[in-house]
């Protein structure tokens, strides 16, 4: 599986010649979507959904679909009937031949004075790879690649490094990284690196990997 970086929280994974990715948001480029034959969406904040992103993909390929919670949903699914789907924890659905897994309610805590909204990750092929949006949820079964959000008004370094810690990846993957400044990644690069217990890589946004 080929595995693309892109700007934010938003991911390409490619294999026998399908596309899926994870979270084309308003952090991410333009075309991030483009070209894909599925994409799935965590939850509704702007930098991991945008309408415009999601429209211009499923315009630009008729057989193109999504799979997200309700309330993204809600917001695309009367322009492309059919061809949203909507889904919960514990689901399982095929898209663009990659099997998926469902995990996961809510968002993480931003503050307390601020309602929780509805979060859920994708576990792509049986924990190869395991995007978990804006939340710290551990699945059921082991995880390969952890798509690790490293810096979010909801976290703080030790929870981020705790969290890898509860996964036991193989390897972690910096995502969710837009607000974080080159200055900062040598020091997340080295705590999480030495701490979490897994090989932790980093991805300049358009460059690949084969996991």
């Amino acid at each position: 599986m080929k595995l693309t970086k892109k700007s934010h929280a938003c991911v390409r994974l490619e294999k026998n010649g399908q596309t899926l990715v994870l979270d084309p948001g308003g952090f991410s480029e333009e075309d991030a979507a483009l070209g894909a034959d599925a994409i799935l969406v965590t939850h509704e904040h702007p930098d991991h959904f945008d309408e415009g992103r999601l429209r211009a993909a499923m315009e630009a390929d008729p057989a193109a679909e999504i799979w997200t919670l309700g309330s993204v949903a809600e917001q695309i699914a009367a322009a492309f009937p059919g061809r949203v789907h909507t889904v919960g924890h514990g689901d399982t659905f095929t898209a663009a031949g990659f099997d998926v897994q469902v995990h996961g309610e809510l968002h993480a805590v931003i503050h307390p004075d601020i309602p929780r909204i509805t979060n859920v990750g994708y576990l792509v092929d049986g924990g190869k790879v395991f995007h978990p949006g804006d939340a710290l949820t551990v699945p059921d079964r082991p995880v390969e690649t952890l798509m690790l959000p490293v810096m979010a008004p909801w976290n703080k370094i030790a929870e981020v490094i705790d969290y890898v810690r509860e996964v036991k990846p193989q390897r972690t993957y910096d995502i969710h990284d837009a607000l974080l400044t080159d200055l900062a990644r040598p020091i997340y690069d080295r705590q999480i690196g030495g701490l979490g217990g897994a090989e932790h890589l980093r991805l300049t946004p358009g460059d690949s990997a084969e996991v």
